[in-house]
Parts: C-alpha cells; structure tokens; sequence
C-alpha cells in the first residue's frame, strides 16, 4: 500500500489517514470544505469584483505590507499566492448564499425574531435562599442598589458589572431566566427563583426588539447556509459509512 503522509518516523496510508481525520474529528471539516468547494464551482465573479474581495481580504487581516503578509502566510501554513485564491473563494461563498437564500429572509426573520430580539437584564445569584430574600426586601425598600448589592452578593461573573447582562438574545440565558424576561416589563423585578443550584433575583432592565438591518439579514443568511451545510456534511458521511459496510 502507498504511503501518502510521514511525520516523524511514522508513515500513513490513504486509509490510515482517512481514519485519523474521523478519530480526530477532523474529517467533518475536510468534508465542509469540499461541499463548499462543490456549491460554488459555477459560481461567476469579474476580475473588478475579485480585485475588491482581495482588497478587503487584506484590509480585514491587516496585511497592509509584505511583511505583514509574509508572516500572516507563515502562521496559516500558505503560499502568499494563495491569498487571492482564499479571497475569491470567500467573495463566491457570498454569491452562493445570496443566490440560494436572499429570498428567504423576510420569512425566516419572521419565523426567528421571538428568539432574536435582545434583552439588558440585572442578576444576582446565590446558593443561599436566606440571603437571596433579604436582598430582594432590600431592593424592594430601595436600601441599597441593585447594582451595589450585585457587587457585593452575587456568585457569578455578573458581580463585575454590578449585575448588569447584555444586550444579549432572549433565548441565551437559561431558559427559566429567558421565560422570566419574556413576561416582564422594563423596571420589572422577580423574586428570588430558584434556577439550578442557585437562587436568583432578575430584573428586566431594557426589551430591544430584533430588527432586520443589513447586520441581521448577514446573521441570518449565514444561519441558513450553516443550516444547511450541516446537513450536506451529515449526508456525505452517513453516506460513506453505509457504502463502508
């Protein structure tokens, strides 16, 4: 059998390295690449559109020099050559998922804002309900500050900010707390819940509702064509396991 990969004094075969990307769970992302490889064989681009995309390749990495370009090239392993290829490559992944689901926006937004839309939440967490009910009172009786109180009580990286979450999607948080947020109104303070091991106090500080600017129809198109490149990779390799067998 042909040896097609030595490193150090071992020496692979095809299939030895076929079943190393699979151990090392790196042939689903061989496989990725070939999918997209497949999808935008056809995909047209003009010499002024590749121009652009290698400008903004460049711009976006920082390779304003040949030095900078020389050692972006040494850390990714590539010929400096290859740089226009990666930027084309990226310029018709853009093409394709405009071409295959520009239209599907409005409708998939649609069908996804209650899980879009965004919240800036206050939360203090302990493990101890005693003192989760004493700094609700305190809150409530305005003696000290959501805020200050956070600082001093709370177990979580949220002590840092004094309390202070977000803006972040609605569904990010645990889903008890998501569920919180989704029935409150600005201001609004729950009592002490438990959540886990911990007891939590959560109050709604700021609703922003999702809307569809040019960042969010990006999101989303790059949500469908994650979608669905998923399922190629899932297909190619369930494929390749039957025809194993």
């Amino acid at each position: 059998m042909s040896i097609v990969l030595k490193v150090g004094n071992q020496k692979f075969t095809a299939a030895e390295v076929i079943k190393l990307l699979g151990d090392y769970q790196i042939l689903p992302q061989l496989c990725s690449e070939i999918v997209i490889d497949q999808a935008i064989a056809d995909i047209e681009s003009s010499a002024e559109e590749e121009q652009l995309a290698y400008q903004q390749f460049c711009e976006r990495h920082q390779l304003t020099n040949e030095a900078a370009m020389d050692q972006w090239c040494k850390q990714q392993k590539l010929q400096s050559e290859n740089v226009p290829k990666l930027a084309v490559r990226r310029l018709k992944l853009e093409k394709f998922k405009k071409e295959t689901w520009a239209h599907q926006i409005e409708s998939y937004f649609l069908k996804r804002k209650s899980q879009l839309d965004r919240v800036l939440y206050s939360l203090i967490r302990t493990q101890d309900p005693g003192i989760a009910q004493e700094l609700y009172f305190r809150i409530q009786e305005e003696e000290s500050s959501f805020a200050d109180l956070a600082r001093k009580y709370s177990q979580g990286a949220e002590s840092q900010t004094g309390g202070l979450i977000g803006p972040t999607e609605i569904n990010t948080p645990h889903p008890k707390i998501s569920q919180m947020l989704a029935a409150s109104k600005s201001g609004q303070i729950w009592p002490p819940t438990r959540v886990g091991e911990w007891y939590i106090i959560v109050r709604l500080e700021k609703y922003l509702p999702a809307q569809l600017d040019e960042a969010m129809r990006q999101k989303l198109l790059n949500e469908l064509f994650k979608n669905w490149l998923n399922e190629q990779v899932k297909n190619a390799l369930d494929s390749s396991d039957e025809e194993e067998e």
